[in-house]
């Protein structure tokens, strides 16, 4: 209890048995009574006025516990969202960090050597280059997931649907994974399902889930395609259920795998491109034995003017 609320409560009693005093003085004078009635009045009605203030007491200071309780239970519910989002924070530029770094340590690496030597074979010159090219390809996609994370984070997103096939957007999304993943076999099981919905961001949504499988699985991965749904299968080491719950939450990385990119947001931007489709990413998994990514495009969903 502060000082503020015991001085309200000495004011209280304070004014409470003034106006005890006030109500007995009252009584003696309109009622002309003898001194020892009053006394005897006085003595039942100043003991009632003190019962009363007690009880009245004990529920003042009932509340105002309560209300400290909850003010004490608030400020810790804050304190830890705190330490959370600031947790998140160093996470999440620590991640970016090492994005940044190994790539920008390639180029530099490469790039002083060609300035270095002026003569070099021009095989190697062109190799080098090509080394350059790749790693700042992989600078602009990390500003890219960037500039789209924050865009969802705004409530800024919108869709701009056209009409096109998932096959030929699986197979657009696998080709450009394979320059990554050279030996590595991707299936493309489908039929001609035509989709109204954004190209662009259900590429991402396909290139991350797919990603997903060939980053954790070493056999096979499968894309099935029908009717306008999508199952990315993979035989992989598998999530827990504990991971499953959470893998898409922003940030969340698991403590003995990062599921999606390293920063931890791919698979919460995969979340949110659907949510903005009237569509959900659903996840099954065997720890052990591989995973299941899949969602299913509806015919009619959000309109493409409302935002997330």
């Amino acid at each position: 209890m502060n000082e503020r609320d015991k001085s309200y409560i000495l004011k209280y009693v304070s004014y409470s048995f003034s106006s005890v005093v006030i109500v007995l003085l009252l009584i003696f004078w309109i009622l002309d009574i003898s001194i020892n009635d009053f006394l005897i009045i006085s003595a039942f009605v100043i003991a009632g006025a003190t019962a009363s203030i007690y009880l009245n007491f004990k529920f003042i200071r009932e509340v105002l516990d309560e209300k400290y309780r909850k003010k004490r239970r608030f400020k810790h519910k804050m304190d830890s969202k705190i330490k959370i989002k600031n947790r998140q924070r160093n996470d999440m530029i620590s991640a970016i960090a090492h994005e940044f770094r190994n790539p920008i340590s390639v180029i530099m690496g490469y790039a002083q050597t060609l300035n270095d030597d002026s003569e070099i074979d021009s095989k190697l010159r062109a190799k080098f280059l090509s080394k350059i090219y790749t790693n700042s390809q992989k600078i602009e996609e990390v500003l890219a997931r960037l500039i789209l994370w924050n865009k969802f984070e705004s409530k800024s997103a919108k869709l701009d649907t056209t009409s096109f096939s998932l096959k030929e957007l699986a197979n657009e999304t696998v080709a450009s994974l394979k320059e990554k993943y050279s030996n590595r076999n991707i299936t493309i099981n489908s039929d001609d399902s035509i989709v109204e919905a954004d190209k662009l961001l259900i590429g991402i949504v396909m290139q991350n889930i797919i990603e997903n499988g060939l980053k954790y699985s070493l056999g096979d991965v499968v894309v099935n395609i029908t009717d306008k749904s999508v199952f990315v299968l993979d035989d992989g080491v598998g999530i827990s259920e504990a991971d499953i719950a959470l893998i898409t939450k922003k940030f969340y990385r698991s403590g003995t795998h990062d599921w999606d990119n390293s920063m931890g947001i791919g698979l919460s931007i995969v979340k949110q491109i659907l949510k903005l489709h009237d569509s959900e990413l659903k996840i099954s998994s065997v720890e052990g034995s591989g995973s299941s990514f899949s969602f299913i495009l509806k015919d009619k969903f959000l309109s493409s003017d409302i935002k997330i």
